[in-house]
């Protein structure tokens, strides 16, 4: 079957959530509750049955996961030159460089140090740096962030592969 990764991926939100919900069942039948000298209500529940339901949605999951692993780490994306798991590595590596210059962009040139009467010495914190640099590379950064975003987001929804049935 020819599936996008954004198919994949539903199909495992899928899987995932039918598994909670067997997982949920089984935990409130797998027992019961009986008063002495009150006729048992048993709940309907075949352990074997579940665990091969289980199993089954499993073998699914690890099938689709394997699938896109091979998906994410064989397909350039178009205009970066670099494969799907490496942008994802790339992202995770901007996004906190972006979260360092977000803290260092936001700082004031000088700004006074509160002692709370601990000392009658003005303390001042001052940059080590220069704020218009500093914006300027989050700017870039934030831009690398998106066009690797939308890179992704093109190849999830347009590029197939192979999931075997």
């Amino acid at each position: 079957m020819q599936i996008t990764s954004a198919g994949a991926n539903k199909m495992l939100r899928k899987l995932e959530d039918d598994k909670r919900f067997l997982l949920a069942q089984e935990a409130s039948a797998a027992t019961y509750v009986v008063t002495e000298g009150a006729e048992a209500v048993i709940p309907a529940y075949d352990y074997r049955k579940t665990a091969q339901e289980l199993e089954t949605i499993e073998a699914q999951v690890r099938k689709i996961k394997h699938a896109l692993n091979i998906f994410n780490s064989t397909t350039i994306l178009d205009n970066l030159g670099i494969t799907i798991d490496e942008a994802l590595v790339k992202m995770a590596q901007l996004n906190q460089r972006k979260s360092t210059l977000d803290i260092m962009r936001c700082r004031l040139e000088k700004e006074r140090i509160t002692n709370f009467g601990r000392s009658n010495v003005v303390e001042y914190t001052c940059i080590n740096y220069d704020l218009a640099e500093i914006q300027a590379d989050y700017q870039a950064i934030s831009q690398q962030i998106m066009d690797i975003q939308l890179a992704l987001d093109l190849t999830n929804q347009t590029k197939v592969f192979e999931l075997e049935d």
